[in-house]
This record gives structure tokens, C-alpha cells and sequence, in this order.
């Protein structure tokens, strides 16, 4: 069974930092497009960053100065790490994943087939 877990939400003070992971099981990260994603109350879901099948990682245009993503494909385990945040930042972040389609952060959110639960993460000013 295909599984993705997100953990590492909580509550922080605005300037803080938090590190998300998205760890999967039934699945490998090889070949597919894995992705960070978040969703603030009454918004649409919206792309963080997404690194694709040769380790390319691009970011969110507003986001790139204080967040960062990695992966370490032997823990089957996606990061972001979140640096300097701000009220604005707090929503629930989720982990995507697809093996087709095109792999940056401009890519349609609807359009990943297999999602994490989500973590929620809460920045207070």
C-alpha cells in the first residue's frame, strides 16, 4: 500500500524555524516526482517546491529565500526546511507525489496522485 507521512508541524513564533519530513512506504521516491504543497484556510492549495527524478529542486518565486528541500532517497524521506517564518507561512503542508507529468513548482497541484495526511504548521506573529 502506497503510503506517504508527513510530521514536524507545530506551533512556532514568527521567526522560528521548523524542519518537515515526508517519509513513504509502498513506494520509492526513484523515478517520481515528489513535491511540498500547502493550503492556508480559505485558499487553494498551492505548490512549495517539487524536486524532480535527477534531484532538480525548484521553489516557490516568494519562498526560495527561507525555505529549502531535500531528500535522502535511502530513508525514502523528503524534507523541507523552513527558516525566518512568518504568520503568513501557517497552513497545512502536504507531500505529494507522481511518476509523470512535468516536475517543477509552477506544476498544477490537482494533477499529483498520490498525497500525505498533511501536518499542519502554525506561525505566530
Amino acid at each position: 500500500q502506497v503510503q506517504l507521512v508527513e510530521s514536524g508541524g507545530g506551533s512556532v513564533q514568527g521567526g522560528g524555524s521548523l524542519r518537515l519530513s515526508c517519509t513513504a512506504s509502498g513506494y520509492t521516491f526513484t523515478g517520481n516526482c515528489m513535491a511540498w504543497l500547502r493550503q492556508s484556510s480559505g485558499k487553494a492549495r498551492e505548490m512549495v517546491a517539487a524536486i524532480d527524478t535527477d534531484g532538480r529542486i525548484t521553489l516557490a518565486d516568494s519562498l526560495r529565500d527561507r525555505f529549502t528541500v531535500s531528500k535522502d532517497n535511502a530513508k525514502n524521506t523528503l524534507y523541507l526546511q523552513m527558516n525566518s517564518l512568518k504568520p503568513e507561512d501557517t497552513a497545512m503542508y502536504y507531500c505529494a507525489a507522481d511518476s509523470r507529468g512535468v516536475c517543477n513548482y509552477r506544476r498544477e497541484p490537482k494533477s499529483f496522485g498520490v498525497w500525505g495526511q498533511g501536518t499542519q504548521v502554525t506561525v505566530s506573529s
